[in-house]
């Protein structure tokens, strides 16, 4: 019986006339759809591209509506937007007149439906023909030719076939576009990091060359020696600039568009950024050097013409017992029975030299944005990187063994009071210089 009943059914089935016998007398539950939605990370991931100054382009083998329809749930278009000037089928685009074509791949998001892999070649042709930057997506067999055709071709490590993994220059391992978005921030974040440890190294170069320069120009005794300019460019240098290279992204990063393909690493303000700061830190060790002996009543003038000292001036200099040997190391006796010596002068202007670079490695934690905003401690690697030269610093000004052999001296209140003066306004200038960049 029961294989009677089967074979009586399938009968029924089989001859669509009888479809009507079937279909009465039905009561309607409801209807059942089913979709296979995006991602819920790609509606934002679009969103923050269009903040970036990235343009999405979909081309998918579905009809015009889902097309439309998807274009708008994943915030390629807008809900509200007229998409039929913005979706074409299969080669309607290319119909176009060209300078309307060159319009639409310029002006904003695109999507096309029902595309031939041909398609996707010509339509990179024109966007790297008009000087765009394009990377193209693809899993399939068909797509290999595209993929190897865009600047960047990025296939499916999941879904994708092993002709287009081959033919890319990247595989996506989760096969998921918001990790495209989030390599975009990545790259933006390392190449700013590397822009801030050369503007780093190149404006402290640049403030001990001009240290030395000045010095020997204005004809003073030797500020800095051989020996401190190793240690600052061995010791103090070294660890704040790698530790740079862990400042996290500034908050602003994808939010700016994207820079040049041609554009340069040292711009016209980046340069004029460099004589400034590096300007400033050179004049500052300097001026630190001439403030030091005018605390103690030598004047530039006599300073300046230190090798044709005469001990019967000491009279010139009247808070120096024998004004000669305040030229030398070891120094005279000077008010408030202090030393003063050419020791304690380079000491306050390897110090001052010192902490200004210590200063402009935390002002480098970002190229643009204020210290208010993204202040030093978000990068922790560049607090360790400043503690650890300033530490050794102090153990070589207070470890008499250590001070003897680079000629130096401790420092005095009156000192360390001297170097926060000039030292501290490289903070504002950075500050200043910042400001006039996000403008």
């Amino acid at each position: 019986p029961g294989t009677r009943r089967s074979g009586a059914g399938t009968a029924l089935l089989n001859d669509p006339a009888r479809f009507i016998e079937i279909e009465r007398g039905l009561t309607f539950l409801g209807m059942v759809g089913i979709k296979d939605p995006a991602r819920p990370e790609a509606a934002a991931a679009i969103s923050q591209c269009q903040q970036a100054g990235i343009r999405v382009i979909m081309m998918t083998g579905d009809s015009k509506q889902t097309a439309g329809a998807i274009a708008k749930d994943v915030n390629i278009f807008n809900v509200d937007d007229n998409t039929e000037n913005k979706t074409f089928v299969g080669g309607a685009f290319f119909e176009l007149p060209l300078e309307q074509q060159e319009k639409l791949l310029t002006s904003g998001n695109l999507v096309f439906c029902r595309a031939e892999p041909r398609d996707k070649q010509r339509l990179l042709r024109q966007l790297q023909g008009l000087g765009e930057v394009a990377a193209m997506t693809g899993d399939g067999v068909n797509d290999a030719p595209a993929l190897q055709q865009a600047a960047i071709g990025v296939a499916m490590g999941i879904a994708g076939t092993e002709v287009a993994k081959q033919a890319a220059d990247m595989v996506l391992a989760d096969d998921n576009f918001a990790t495209i978005v989030a390599a975009v921030e990545e790259g933006r974040a390392i190449y700013a990091n590397m822009k801030a440890f050369i503007n780093f190294l190149i404006t402290c170069n640049i403030g001990e060359v001009a240290a030395v320069f000045l010095a020997t120009l204005l004809g003073l005794p030797e500020v800095l020696g051989p020996l401190h300019l190793l240690w600052v460019n061995l010791v103090t240098d070294g660890p704040p600039a790698t530790a740079l290279g862990f400042n996290p992204p500034d908050p602003g990063n994808m939010q700016r568009p994207p820079r040049g393909r041609n554009d340069p690493l040292v711009t016209k303000f980046t340069f004029v950024r460099y004589l400034l700061t590096g300007g400033y830190v050179g004049l500052a060790t300097v001026a630190s050097f001439i403030h030091y002996y005018s605390r103690f009543g030598v004047q530039p003038a006599a300073l300046m013409s230190w090798t044709t000292c005469d001990d019967g001036a000491a009279h010139k200099i009247s808070d120096i017992s024998v004004a000669c040997d305040a030229f030398k190391v070891v120094g005279t006796l000077g008010a408030a029975n202090r030393i003063v010596s050419k020791a304690a002068a380079s000491t306050v202007a390897l110090t001052t030299l010192v902490c200004m670079e210590m200063l402009r490695a935390l002002c480098a934690v970002s190229e643009r944005e204020s210290m208010l905003r993204k202040p030093p401690w978000t990068n922790r690697f560049l607090l360790l990187g400043v503690a650890l030269p300033s530490i050794l610093h102090l153990a070589v000004l207070y470890c008499p063994p250590l001070a003897a052999i680079f000629q130096l001296v401790p420092l005095t209140k009156d000192d360390w009071r001297s170097i926060a003066c000039f030292a501290l306004p490289l903070v504002l200038l950075e500050e200043l210089l910042k400001l006039l960049a996000r403008l």
